[in-house]
């Protein structure tokens, strides 16, 4: 199946998920109310889903959660004592041999640990007390796309059963749904911005992990050297490399951040830069470049905003002469130790 194809498939794959993992919920939520924190393992775009569950788990559910630091248990065998942490693996295949080891080793000091991975018969799963499977479907684009929203809606579940508040994650598959409408708009904002070889994606809060997903896209299907910015680290430093060259991307949402990051998108304006907004703020103007996503909790807005910034990826590839679907250097799995 064609990377665009599963783009597509989002609003479907998601209406599995959330007819799914209920109970599975509830025992992670379980689990977790006897732990005083988290502790996640995860590359790449899972790596970017953990993002997502700091803020997510954070402010709803009122968890430390922090990032594994795989290597620690591999290559320098020095693994952290695990005191207290429930541990999460987070992996579309759930193959790489660094992130199990961590699950592994949590298991030895007596943690508990959860998986959630499109792969329930993985490794990643084997190490697992109790497995959260995607119900993605076969995820054949190299470039993670489904699974990662996926990843993210799970991340939403969970945060549900830990707060004893179900259904927050039913509307998802229909506000996936309403961003593949621009489909058309994200070709002509991947043709008007062009020829590009750097761009800064810029964001904050619970988007936070959007902008490094975006970020991750465009590194490997349209091959720009995008690099991911909080506002507040930008405007210590980055914001002096921004000129008419070097467009400016951001996530806007609707919420506490938003006024920040469109001051920081505005900045750039200022300076030159070519910019495009993904957003569903109103207090956009009507003149900007822009992609919306529907109206939706700040918290949630993470998994819609991530369509139309696949779709821009996905475009601005194909406009630059390169073929997404074969993104040259990948595989689909990456086994790191």
């Amino acid at each position: 199946m064609a990377l665009l194809d599963e783009i597509r498939e989002q609003p479907a794959a998601l209406e599995r998920l959330t007819g799914s993992n209920r109970a599975i919920a509830a025992e992670v939520a379980r689990i977790a109310g006897q732990c005083s924190h988290v502790v996640i393992a995860a590359r790449g775009s899972s790596d970017n889903a953990a993002r997502y569950a700091q803020y997510a788990w954070g402010s709803r559910n009122g968890l430390t959660v922090s990032l594994a630091t795989p290597s620690l248990y591999t290559l320098y065998e020095r693994p952290p004592q695990l005191d207290g942490a429930l541990i999460v693996g987070i992996s579309q295949s759930g193959q790489s041999p660094d992130i199990v080891s961590v699950l592994a080793e949590a298991r030895r000091q007596g943690r508990p640990t959860v998986s959630i991975t499109n792969e329930p018969e993985s490794p990643l799963a084997g190490a697992a007390d109790v497995v959260v499977p995607l119900h993605a479907g076969e995820e054949t684009a190299v470039a993670a796309t489904k699974t990662y929203t996926a990843q993210l809606a799970t991340i939403a579940m969970l945060s549900d059963a830990m707060a004893g508040d179900p259904g927050s994650v039913d509307r998802l598959p229909q506000l996936v749904a309403e961003p593949l409408g621009q489909e058309d708009r994200a070709r002509e904002e991947a043709r008007r911005v062009g020829a590009v070889e750097h761009a800064a994606v810029l964001g904050r809060g619970f988007n936070l992990a959007t902008v490094f997903e975006w970020a991750l896209k465009l590194q490997e299907l349209a091959y720009v050297v995008a690099q991911p910015f909080s506002t507040a680290d930008f405007l210590h430093g980055p914001v002096a490399v921004v000129d008419r060259g070097y467009p400016v991307l951001g996530v806007v949402s609707a919420g506490p951040a938003a006024d920040d990051v469109l001051a920081a998108v505005e900045r750039a304006e200022e300076r030159g830069a070519p910019s495009l907004v993904v957003t569903n703020s109103p207090n956009i103007g009507a003149t900007s470049h822009r992609l919306e996503f529907p109206e939706v909790d700040d918290w949630l807005s993470p998994i819609p905003a991530m369509v139309p910034a696949q779709l821009f990826s996905y475009w601005l590839s194909v406009a630059l002469g390169h073929d997404p679907d074969t993104p040259r250097g990948l595989e689909k799995v990456t086994r790191t130790v």
